[in-house]
Parts: structure tokens; sequence; C-alpha cells
């Protein structure tokens, strides 16, 4: 990626490496980790060197009357302002120099305490810019911001403390082939999504080659989110379930297997240690009212943790089934969770996913099977 602002701005690391030598670090680095549970190959998933990232925030720089997109700790003076980013996908870099062209050219109402300015899209051309404000937005904000999404062909939502004005809608809807078929997924704005969608497709195809050699049984899923994984894995399943903590994301999961026409996913909001004890017998929980866990003979669990890692108590229960598919953003803690799961089970499969190209960061997958 070339880029002027590169090492400076505080967005990209490893500038120092061509994009090669960073995927060659990322692998030595997690398979050093892993070396302890896992001697097979550890397979490489790459990321376009540029144009690779779906989700950007931006903070504004007022200076005189102009406004520019910004990186870093503006109240510290630690702001620089940009000119490109070269990292973000085509539908957010083709919006948002026109974006900025308005909010400059506006009477001002637009740009008054305007401080940063969110982009979540789709490979599809969909692009929802949310737009933050230090301010409580009135109907003028309303009547400009409607123009400013014709003009764009964007959908526009403001916010502000206590204040969210959504004038179109406030979510987009990505369509991905995984595994020779279109999944769609309503992903709204305040939501967690993959932010590297041609590396999410890796993924996730990643993880349905683990379930082909299952066949059998039922899933279930933990941190399930929008149904990213859910979604196209259930079809090598008899019955999924799928929990998640986030009511929104819960709602977005919903929306997503009606858009795909997919039947046997339960969904259930309990956080991973709730689910940990409703499986074991030790809580019953309203939330689960209308499900009968006893249903239920799980062949394979995948669990999608965040940078913590697992609970003792989540591990423990997917100890007790017999194919773990374990997503992890962060190596170190699947190291120190692969101290206990390897004491029951073995690791097949091992993977890494660069979902973050120019950073340190390194999304890693594997495989495991009961002994």
């Amino acid at each position: 990626m070339i880029c002027k602002h590169f090492g400076a701005c505080g967005s990209c690391g490893l500038y120092e490496k061509s994009y090669a030598q960073q995927l060659e670090y990322k692998q030595e680095k997690v398979s050093i980790l892993l070396a302890p549970f896992y001697s097979g190959a550890l397979e490489v998933f790459d990321s376009p060197d540029s144009h690779y990232r779906a989700r950007a925030e931006f903070r504004i720089w007022h200076e005189g009357e102009r406004c520019d997109f910004a990186m870093g700790n503006i109240e510290k003076n630690g702001a620089v302002t940009i000119e490109e980013c070269p990292k973000v996908i085509a539908p957010i870099e083709k919006r948002m120099w026109r974006l900025l062209e308005r909010i400059n050219a506006s009477s001002g109402v637009l740009k008054n305490r305007l401080f940063a300015v969110e982009f979540l899209a789709t490979t599809t051309d969909e692009c929802l810019i949310t737009m933050l404000y230090h301010r409580k937005l009135d109907e003028a904000w309303r009547e400009e911001a409607k123009v400013l999404e014709q003009d764009l062909g964007a959908r526009i939502l403001g916010r502000s403390r206590k204040q969210k004005v959504v004038l179109s809608d406030e979510f987009v809807t990505e369509e991905l082939q995984i595994d020779g078929k279109p999944f769609r997924y309503v992903q709204y704005e305040s939501g967690f999504t993959q932010p590297n969608p041609q590396v999410n497709v890796k993924m996730i195809e990643w993880a349905i080659r683990q379930a082909k050699k299952v066949g059998q049984g039922d899933f279930l899923e933990s941190y399930c989110g929008l149904g990213n994984f859910t979604l196209p894995l259930s079809h090598y399943f008899e019955k999924v379930l799928a929990t998640e903590i986030s009511k929104r994301s819960i709602q977005a999961a919903l929306q997503n297997c009606e858009l795909n026409h997919i039947e046997n996913i339960t969904f259930a909001r309990l956080a991973s240690e709730e689910m940990t004890e409703a499986l074991q017998g030790k809580r019953e929980f309203n939330r689960l009212h209308g499900i009968d866990l006893k249903r239920y003979d799980f062949s394979t669990v995948l669990v999608d943790p965040p940078r913590a890692g697992l609970d003792e108590g989540t591990i423990a229960l997917i100890s007790g089934i017999e194919n773990i598919i374990y997503i992890s953003c962060n190596p170190e803690t699947l190291a120190r969770d692969l101290e206990t799961l390897t004491q029951t089970h073995e690791v097949i499969e091992a993977a890494i996913f660069d979902q973050f190209p120019h950073t340190d960061h390194v999304e890693s997958g594997v495989f495991l099977k009961k002994k």
C-alpha cells in the first residue's frame, strides 16, 4: 500500500516492512505460540494490500472555516490531517472526499461542532455514513443531510449526546459469495462486523472446510454476532444453537436468517458464561423460554471470543464436545486456552487470516478434535 501518511497518522503500523514481510512476521509469531500444540503447517490467508477495510472512523479537524479528516488524538494536538486513505474499500473512498467537499461548501449547519465521521460500507456499494456532533441536531441539519444523502448515494445518520437521527435506514446489506453460495447480511451502524470482507470470506470458508469433516450432529456457536459464521455453517448440521449478548446483533442475526431462508438456527441472547451455566443445568434463564436444550446433541462448537479469550466455564463446557472450531483475534490468549483444551483435544488444522494488514493484529483459527 502506498500512502503519503503511512507511518505518520497512527492508523497503520509495520510500515517498515513490505506486505510479504508482514505476513511472514505474523506467520512466525503465531507459529511460535502454537508450536507446543501443533506441529503441522500453518495455513496463511492474505489480504489485498489496499482497499480492504469496510469500516472506518475519522476525526474532524477544524482550522478556521475549513474541516479536514484527521487521525490521532485531536484533544492532545496529536492529530494528523489526511489527504488520502487507500486502506478503505472503494465505496468509502469515492464518497469520503465528496462528503468533505459538501461539508466545507455548506452554510455551516453540517460542519458546526462536527467531531467525527464513521463509514460502514459493503462490497455491493452500499454505504452508511454516521456524523457525530457535540451539539443537538435540529431540523435545519436534517434538511441539509437529506440533500447530502441524495448527492452521495449513501445513507446518512446523525448522532449527538442522547440523540440519533435516522434519515432513511441505519443499516447496509452486504452480499458475499461463500463456498459457491450467496449470503446476505444486514449490518447495523452500531453492531460488530468483520472489517475486511475478502478475508472474512476466506475465514468463513476455512471454518466450513472443518465443518464438512464432521458432517453430522448439532452445532453450537458462542459469540455469534449477526450470524457471520452461523448462517453458512448451518447448512452442514441438523440443528444450530447460537448465542450472543448484544440485542442489536441478535436482531440482525434473526433478520439475516429470514433474508437467507434459513430455518434450523435458534438464537439466544446470552453471554458465553450464561450459556455454559444453562447447558450444565446450573441456572435457568427466562431468555431461554421455549428452547429445549435437551433436544440438542452437539457434535461441533465454534467460538470467536474477544481478545481476552475464553472463560474457564466455557473451556470446561466445550471440552466435552467432539469438535471445536476456535477463531481468535488474539493469538496469545488462544495459546493460553490451548494449554487446557489440548488436554482433551488435539489440534488438527491451524491458520492465520490477515484481517488487519499493516498492523500487528492477526486473526487465527484452530480446529480441534477430541482425543
